[in-house]
């Protein structure tokens, strides 16, 4: 006999979360508890039924039959997606689907499968990222549509020097390799470099924001806060911990050994180091006890936290301009709005840019400010100063850590995610 999850099971996943299950009925097929279930007056499922996929990339998914103005998240083309219910309502000719607790397709763009449910994690590589990424050359590239007929037919794309592709396969076709990117464009690999991230990442804090990162190639280690002889040295970026500071301004001197009685000091001024801050008044300040992110303009670098407890602190890289420009990074506080596994970014419509740029599938995005986001950056390792176009750039494996720390989470299968009332957007404080 088939085993499938009743009532039970789905009812302790929404009860887990919060979630009401109203109409519909839930009528047996066959006299049957089992999902999924439809209205009274319905035509029940076939009992092959197991799972739903996708017709076609970019297929919605709402929070409740119908709503169309209340956008869940995206599911992936491969997914095979658990169906419970089905309900009739408008916005779509056939039925509509219930993939999830507030999770609803419309059967127009499913396919019924005899499959059991059955969807991928989103992909992450060891260097964090989740495709391979590659640059255009210095003389541009053409993607083609056809690998078969990519030496006969005109290009269906022309790519521009510097432009970065995200790539899902490769094959040798024509005497000469060919990788495919997301976008579905064949292009020869000679015409591509590929990108080497960056593998630095943040550091797990034990409550206390206690530790810098060297800011310069080289950095002396001495032996006391004042007239020390040099003991050492470290390198830039290298992570340290702080335990105390001795003087003040361009004078300060940080201890970064744990032992007091042979200490090791280092300036202030050779250092990037955060510094703990309240969760923000707009949050619900001291009483807040949901997980934040704590952006500082200033240094450079983000804690996460979760109420007033740091769990987690990176450098990062937030807009270039100046403040109240285009390319800044607006001061303020905001909770996520949404979350994509990957999406485009770039500026090909401004005819006023002094540079044009073209990034396919930047990974782990989370927007929060309008178009401003938390993202990763593959393609600059200058962590630790302002770079960016008004986003905060983190390196690959620290934006992977994060995307799968905030809320709202993504649900196995999906490549997109927006907040509900039950599960709201994590604010993110940038100052």
């Amino acid at each position: 006999m088939r085993q499938r999850g009743g009532v039970g099971t789905l009812a302790l996943l929404c009860t887990a979360l919060g979630v009401q299950l109203a109409a519909p009925t839930p009528v047996a097929r066959a006299n049957s508890d089992l999902p999924p279930w439809t209205d009274a007056d319905d035509l029940p499922f076939p009992t092959w039924v197991r799972s739903v996929s996708p017709k076609r990339v970019e297929v919605p998914i709402y929070a409740a039959p119908g709503a169309v103005n209340d956008r869940r998240g995206t599911p992936m083309l491969e997914a095979k997606l658990p169906i419970f219910a089905a309900s009739r309502a408008g916005g779509c000719t056939g039925r509509w689907y219930m993939v999830g607790p507030m999770a609803w397709a419309c059967s127009d763009q499913l396919n019924l499968l005899a499959d059991p449910p059955s969807s991928p994690e989103p992909p992450k590589n060891q260097d964090g990222l989740p495709f391979r990424y590659y640059f255009v050359g210095k003389n541009g590239a053409s993607g083609f549509l056809n690998l078969g007929r990519a030496q006969d037919d005109p290009p269906d794309q022309e790519l521009l020097p510097g432009w970065a592709v995200g790539a899902s396969e490769e094959r040798d076709a024509h005497s000469e390799h060919w990788v495919l990117t997301n976008h579905g464009k064949w292009i020869a690999s000679r015409e591509l470099g590929p990108a080497h991230p960056f593998a630095f990442e943040g550091v797990t804090l034990e409550g206390a924001v206690d530790v810098g990162w060297v800011s310069v190639d080289r950095a002396n280690v001495y032996s006391a806060s004042k007239n020390g002889k040099v003991a050492g040295t470290r390198v830039l970026r290298e992570v340290v911990h702080t335990f105390e500071q001795a003087g003040e301004g361009t004078a300060a001197m940080v201890r970064v050994t744990p032992d007091a009685e042979s200490p090791g000091w280092m300036r202030a001024r050779d250092l990037i180091r955060p510094t703990a801050s309240p969760p923000p008044d707009e949050a619900g300040g001291s009483a807040l006890r949901d997980k934040w992110i704590d952006v500082d303009t200033q240094t450079q670098t983000l804690v996460a936290y979760e109420g007033t407890r740091p769990v987690f602190a990176t450098l990062v890289s937030t807009g270039k301009g100046a403040r109240g420009t285009p390319t800044a990074t607006r001061l303020g506080t905001h909770r996520i709005w949404v979350k994509l596994v990957s999406t485009n970014m770039g500026n090909l419509e401004n005819e006023d840019a002094d540079e044009h740029y073209s990034i396919e599938d930047v990974p782990w995005v989370q927007f929060f400010d309008k178009a401003i986001a938390l993202h990763g950056a593959f393609w600059h390792r200058d962590f630790g100063h302002v770079h960016s176009h008004g986003c905060v750039n983190l390196a690959p494996r620290d934006a992977a850590w994060l995307f799968h720390f905030t809320g709202p989470h993504l649900p196995r299968g999906w490549i997109a995610a927006l907040p509900t009332d039950l599960e709201p957007g994590t604010w993110v404080r940038v100052r």
